[in-house]
């Protein structure tokens, strides 16, 4: 319990300024919606010259971006990436950042297993996952509301954010068990930047095909389609179950790595 506080802690300074920039992207884009609102028609014809593949990897729906849930939609696949390197950076330091700081030596030596050590700083980092998309939940509600030009669904609303919640745990688990193969990581964000705008743009060339069949595997942003979560009310069950695989087989290659991994002693 006292290694989970400490973590808890120490996060707490990272966790509040990403949960603070999370909401400023959803607030600027969500100013902008009153106005759009009200041009609706020649805003969908601005949109519509732009080409058929272009519109699919931006997430453009012609049909439903001048709604509140459609243009939100749009916004939100912007909204995810940050998330995802959030989650992405908080996998890779976590256990990386004993050797990088030079206090494996201290952790390691106190009476408790490895095993321990890695199920209190995965607790910490989901807890303040957790926190984030909470507080960002309750802000981007408010700030709907208090845009919006016409009632929607606070359910689909509710559904499209928790989506950020699943890259967020899917991205931290790739963090973990990529971070334990490297016997010290001077900088994590050059990797945590390289895994996340490769696989978000391997999601995008993925969505401009329109590929609805095995591609899709290959990118965690391709899991959460919200044009799927619009018109069905319901997560696509292959993908849902695909990013859960992903996040417990990675959570299973750290435990087993990081017990039997030679860890160096500071000099």
């Amino acid at each position: 319990m006292n290694m989970v506080l400490h973590e808890l802690k120490s996060l707490r300074k990272s966790t509040v300024l990403w949960t603070c920039s999370l909401i400023a992207i959803a607030a600027l884009y969500l100013s902008l919606y009153p106005g759009i609102g009200k041009d609706a028609e020649d805003f969908k014809r601005l949109l519509g010259g732009y080409p058929p593949a272009v519109r699919a990897m931006l997430g453009i729906r012609l049909d439903s971006i001048t709604s509140m849930l459609g243009f939100y939609s749009f916004a939100f696949s912007f909204i995810a990436l940050c998330g995802a390197i959030q989650g992405m950076n908080l996998g890779v330091s976590i256990l990386s950042k004993e050797s990088r700081e030079r206090t494996a030596d201290f952790l390691l030596v106190k009476p408790v297993s490895r095993v321990s050590i890695v199920t209190a700083k995965l607790s910490a980092a989901v807890l303040m996952l957790l926190a984030t998309d909470v507080v960002f939940y309750a802000a981007v509600s408010v700030l709907a509301n208090a845009v919006k030009t016409s009632d929607f669904s606070h359910k689909l609303f509710f559904m499209v954010n928790l989506t950020l919640l699943f890259l967020q745990l899917i991205f931290f688990s790739l963090g973990m068990a990529v971070s334990v193969f490297f016997k010290r990581l001077k900088s994590v964000l050059p990797l945590s930047l390289g895994v996340v705008f490769g696989l978000y743009l391997l999601g995008a060339l993925i969505g401009a095909g329109r590929n609805d069949g095995a591609a899709r595997y290959f990118s965690p942003f391709q899991y959460f389609r919200t044009d799927y979560i619009l018109r069905h009310s319901a997560y696509e069950s292959p993908y849902l179950i695909a990013g859960a695989a992903v996040a417990v087989v990675s959570i299973l290659v750290t435990y087993t790595v990081y017990v039997k991994k030679d860890i160096h002693a500071v000099s």
